[in-house]
């Protein structure tokens, strides 16, 4: 059975266009809102905490919907569609208000902005959880963590276009002295990304088609996998078994990323305290691990195929909190930086890699055909959940106990990860002998 990489990339612009966006929203909105509308760092942080909060909330919901969406498109374009252009439109208003405070000020442009924002957060909630879901959806389930490595990478891309961009377009150098910054040019680049990418995905990719022709082909070449409910039974309930599986799968996501985002949040402020260095120089460890893991996605994506996603994510836990653990010794030994961190950050993002590619599939091989966009909801909601909390939680131990708690406390959390996952015994991949049919529609090019 071979994966259709041609199909998957194209699907995988569903998410370039969703990361680009957030690259843009989560370094252009905090700046609108110091520079321009003069509000404090806290009132600022409140308001970017705003997306996590209502994510855990709109995800399971408009995957569910998305579940149940009977529309010739497809179950999951029609969200995709709608929410990207009601997101361009809206995103392209945020810099008028930006340009028209500045000029003239008053209380009701800054509501306004404020309602836009919102709008755009449920705009981009609205078709987040079924771009994800469209790739279980026309993949064969063995298959789903080499796609899930496919769609991560056309993230990662997504993100660095935009940071290219911006290094031309907004660097000191244009930018030094000037009272007021104008971001309309950035926002309306990303939004045509957008909707581009999703109108390449429309024109290239017929939903209803492939997944109604997997669906009858697993039919007859597979049998139901035991860990699912039938498809036939929608309100079937999960087995016990499984239920406890997705409940200790879901509480693993929640901790390895409550210990990753600890770091991705606060490294900088570490690094300057406890290393004295630059800014630029602590962001270089970041870029680092975010090379690291772009270029572990696919190769991670074969290894799980052949291994299993249980080990592979077991083997990232384990290489991840070691990561810490190392970075933390070093701390103690010395108070300058090495570059030998470097390599370990590197590995960091070969780790995260790991974890990330088969989470969410194992996720998904839990639940019915008709139930992946509610699933997919799930994994966000309690992803979100520890993003939300992290921040928070090591920001207050890192004051009130000391800076060198990060490591430490990221560490134990991803170990905590590990051992829940010894308990997860459903939603792994089963190498099974190819199929002529399944092989004919997870291999051959639309």
């Amino acid at each position: 059975m071979k994966l259709n990489y041609k199909r998957t990339f194209l699907v995988g612009f569903a998410f370039l266009s969703i990361c680009a966006f957030w690259q843009l929203y989560d370094n252009i909105i905090p700046l609108i809102l110091l520079n321009t509308f003069k509000l404090t760092s806290g009132t600022s942080g409140y308001i970017m905490a705003a997306d996590n909060v209502l994510a855990m909330f709109m995800l399971p919901f408009f995957g569910s919907l998305s579940d149940k969406c009977t529309s010739k498109l497809g179950r999951r374009m029609p969200f995709i569609i709608g929410g990207t252009f009601a997101a361009v439109i809206l995103m392209n208003t945020l810099p008028l208000l930006d340009n028209a405070y500045f000029s003239s000020g008053g209380k009701f442009l800054f509501i306004a902005f404020i309602c836009v924002l919102g709008a755009l957060l449920v705009a981009m909630g609205l078709y987040r959880s079924p771009a994800v879901a469209l790739m279980p959806d026309v993949t064969p389930k063995p298959l789903r963590s080499k796609a899930n490595a496919v769609i991560n990478l056309m993230g990662a891309i997504g993100g660095i276009i935009y940071l290219f961009l911006t290094t031309f377009m907004y660097s000191s150098a244009k930018t030094s002295g000037l009272e007021h910054v104008d971001y309309s040019p950035i926002f309306i680049i990303i939004s045509a990304i957008m909707a581009f990418s999703v109108v390449l995905l429309s024109l290239t990719v017929k939903e209803k088609k492939i997944t109604d022709e997997l669906a009858a082909l697993e039919e007859e070449d597979e049998p139901q996998p035991a860990e699912a409910a039938s498809d036939d039974d929608v309100h079937e309930k999960m087995k016990p078994e499984v239920r406890r599986s997705l409940i200790f799968l879901l509480c693993s996501i929640s901790l390895w990323f409550i210990g990753y985002n600890a770091v991705s949040t606060w490294f900088s402020t570490f690094a300057t305290t406890a290393w004295n260095m630059s800014l630029g120089a602590a962001n270089l460890c970041l870029t680092i691990a975010t090379g690291g893991a772009i270029l572990s996605y696919i190769p991670v994506g074969i290894i799980s195929s052949k291994i299993g996603r249980k080990k592979t994510i077991i083997g990232g836990t384990v290489l991840l909190a070691s990561c810490f653990g190392a970075s933390f010794l070093f701390t103690l030994f010395s108070d300058k930086f090495s570059p030998v961190l470097y390599l370990v950050f590197a590995v960091v993002g070969l780790a995260w890699a790991s974890i990330n590619v088969n989470s969410l599939p194992m996720v998904v091989e839990m639940c019915s055909s008709r139930d992946i966009g509610k699933f997919t909801g799930y994994y966000y909601t309690f992803s979100m959940a520890a993003q939300i909390v992290t921040p928070i939680l090591s920001g207050i131990l890192m004051e009130k106990v000391s800076t060198l708690v990060l490591f430490p406390y990221s560490a134990l959390f991803v170990l905590a990860s590990t051992v829940t996952m010894l308990f997860v015994m459903h939603g792994d991949s089963r190498p099974e002998v190819p199929k002529d049919k399944l092989e004919m529609i997870g291999g051959a090019d639309d």
